[in-house]
């Protein structure tokens, strides 16, 4: 049985690239083999203001060496499609596990570019996708996962085995988060909100296990702070299709997390 692939949006910058580290420290753990993808003149891999950049035949190369010092199998792809369309044929040939994209703190590529192609491939590549931070943070493998939830019923669109592969091969603890806007939710609240995660299947918890609670009127700012209340690494967000394709889709929870977050972020895209 083939290894699964964790795609990594990659470029010839990569040697750099803090994403495609923090990939490769998954893949071991999980087994994977990586798929670096370079979509040829895009805006967001390959900046106009980068004046260097080498000719095609150069980067692939440099590519190829890059995949060859990977700990763990990796292949190059090449696209001339724009970004949405050459992730989603990536994610028909190779039913990844997840998609992988770093978000450089450079004014060559700034946090709402990054944010507008994460959400783009949300919508046209509806897989679980970690954006990296490429600064402000220490690129170790996640020891304490925050699932963020907000109570609802929910089910994944596709890899919901990625979580309890995370728990089990890394190995890592996952708690789960809500924010409300409710000063006193109640144990009414806090049972939902785990009967949600458990029925949807995304993720093992404990018998008992109880919700970290963050009372806050906003709830990208009470995911972030519940972040550094637990001490997370990762943090683990189920983007809800509402979220995403609002008439405010830049003011959403996902969006405020993708620009703000300096923890890596899971985005696993819901069913709704």
């Amino acid at each position: 049985m083939p290894s699964p692939a964790i795609v990594v949006l990659t470029d010839f910058l990569a040697v750099s690239n803090r994403a495609l580290a923090y990939a490769a420290a998954l893949a071991v753990p999980l087994q994977a083999h990586l798929v670096l993808l370079h979509v040829r003149h895009d805006g967001l891999l390959a900046p106009d203001g980068y004046h260097h950049r080498p000719g095609e035949r150069q980067a692939r190369q440099a590519l190829q060496q890059l995949a060859a010092s990977q700990p763990v199998p990796a292949q190059v792809e090449t696209s001339e499609e724009f970004l949405p369309e050459a992730v989603a044929e990536a994610v028909r040939h190779h039913h990844p596990l997840l998609l992988v994209l770093g978000r450089p703190g450079t004014a060559s590529a700034p946090a709402e570019v990054v944010t507008s192609a994460a959400l783009d491939l949300l919508r046209h590549a509806p897989y679980p996708l970690l954006i990296v931070p490429t600064v402000g943070w220490q690129c170790t493998l996640p020891q304490r996962l925050l699932l963020a939830v907000d109570g609802e019923p929910f089910a994944l669109r596709s890899a919901p085995q990625l979580l309890p592969a995370l728990q089990a091969q890394l190995p890592a603890e996952l708690l789960v988060l809500h924010v409300t806007d409710q000063p006193d939710p109640g144990a009414a609240t806090s049972h939902r909100v785990v009967q949600s995660v458990r029925r949807s299947g995304v993720a093992t918890l404990p018998a008992h296990s109880q919700p970290h609670v963050v009372y806050h009127a906003h709830a990208a700012e009470g995911i972030l702070e519940g972040a550094a209340e637990t001490d997370a690494d990762l943090v683990v967000l189920v983007a809800r299709r509402h979220s995403l394709l609002g008439s405010l889709f830049h003011r959403s929870v996902t969006a405020q997390l993708i620009s703000q977050s300096t923890l890596p972020l899971l985005l696993l895209p819901a069913l709704d």
